[in-house]
């Protein structure tokens, strides 16, 4: 392994400590608790190493809601190796999963959501994760479910995303893991529903 190889390692490395750093004090404090110096300290790295790496306290915010977009996609990657509708119940419950539903990182969706409110800036980010994570949902509910029209999927991952982030707030207040199992379920159960189209093409004929 070269020497350049190694130092991007540790580049790579020592951004990600500076990141988590910020994003830790964010779920804690908010905001208010977030500066470059306490990043620092926070991340055990000198000052200086924390502005090389983000100008200013948006930088690491604007870092923080797009690493925010990356672990909201891979929810709704698809597993090529699995059936489409097995990739979709897999998707649906990557939400619920153990690392998610923490004080931690329910703390830190809340008060990124809260900023994206107070920034046009961070609004026009989290708009955009927002419609690449529907358009992923939608995508794994039109392969599971082919009968469905385009904007039946969107519909329906909508619909999906208000109750995940329904349970993903209540979870903060400590709901219980059988609520969490009957909001997974209620899910799939939007998401594999037949199509409205067909059950009135099926009411027309009985009526015929």
């Amino acid at each position: 392994m070269g020497t350049s190889t190694v130092r991007s390692g540790e580049q790579i490395d020592r951004q990600s400590r500076i990141l988590e750093a910020a994003m830790d004090l964010l779920s804690r404090h908010g905001i208010s608790g977030v500066n470059m110096r306490a990043v620092a300290r926070e991340a055990g790295v000198a000052l200086g190493l924390v502005n090389y790496y983000y100008e200013d306290k948006s930088c690491l915010i604007r870092a923080a809601l797009h690493r925010i977009d990356e672990h909201d996609l891979m929810l709704v990657e698809p597993d090529p190796d699995s059936a489409p509708d097995e990739q979709l119940r897999k998707s649906l419950r990557r939400v619920a999963g153990a690392e998610l539903l923490t004080t931690r990182y329910l703390s830190l969706r809340l008060h990124l959501w809260a900023l994206a409110q107070a920034s046009e800036d961070f609004a026009q980010i989290n708009a955009e994760a927002f419609e690449r994570y529907l358009a992923g949902l939608a995508t794994l509910i039109g392969n599971a479910n082919p009968e469905l029209s385009r904007d039946e999927c969107r519909e329906r991952a909508a619909d999906i995303v208000v109750v995940q982030n329904g349970m993903w707030l209540t979870a903060l207040l400590g709901v219980d893991k059988a609520s969490i199992q009957r909001n997974i379920a209620h899910t799939e159960d939007i998401a594999f529903a037949p199509s409205r189209k067909k059950e009135r093409g099926l009411g027309e004929s009985k009526e015929s």
